[in-house]
C-alpha cells in the first residue's frame, strides 16, 4: 500500500507509541503516547503509577487503582517539567483519550491527535472535535 508522507510519519510514530506501551506495568491495558512537534519527539509516556509508587496498576480484584496516570497525561506532565511545551504538537496514542485527559490535551496546546483504538467513551474526542483539533484514527500501523 502506498501512503503519503504525513501518513507514513503518522504510522511510524504510532508504532513507537505501541513500543512505548509495552513498558507499562498495567495488565488490563497498556497504552503508549508520543508527543511530536516539527518532526521531533518532544515527550513520551505510558500508563502507570506515579513515581515512587509500586508498579502494580491494578488491585487484587483486577480493578485499576484510582491514582494510575494515563499515557497522555504522563507525556504532558513530563514536558511540563522541562523547558519545552506542547504548543502546536501532535499527540500519537494507542488508545483514544478519556474526557479528563482531553482537557489536558487541549490546555497543553496540542493541535493534532492521531490514535489507533477508540476508547468506549468518545465524549473526550467529541470535546476535542468541537475545539477544532485535527483528529485521525489509524488502526493498522504495520
Amino acid at each position: 500500500m502506498i501512503y503519503g508522507k504525513q501518513e507514513r510519519y503518522d504510522r511510524a510514530y504510532l508504532r513507537m507509541a505501541v513500543e512505548w506501551a509495552s513498558l507499562s506495568h498495567c495488565t488490563r491495558k497498556k497504552v503508549g503516547a508520543i508527543l511530536v512537534r516539527d518532526n521531533m519527539i518532544i515527550s513520551d509516556g505510558y500508563n502507570g503509577t506515579p513515581s515512587g509508587f509500586p508498579n502494580a496498576c491494578e488491585d487484587e480484584n483486577g480493578d485499576t487503582h484510582w491514582y494510575v496516570l494515563h499515557a497522555e497525561a504522563n507525556a504532558i506532565l513530563k514536558i511540563a517539567r522541562s523547558s519545552n511545551d506542547a504548543k502546536d504538537s501532535t499527540l500519537y496514542i494507542t488508545l483514544s483519550p478519556c474526557k479528563e485527559c482531553c482537557k489536558l490535551i487541549l490546555q497543553a496546546g496540542v493541535n493534532r491527535l492521531v490514535y489507533m483504538h477508540e476508547y468506549k467513551d468518545t465524549t473526550g474526542l467529541d470535546f476535542l472535535r468541537n475545539a477544532e483539533l485535527e483528529i485521525v484514527q489509524i488502526q493498522d500501523v504495520i
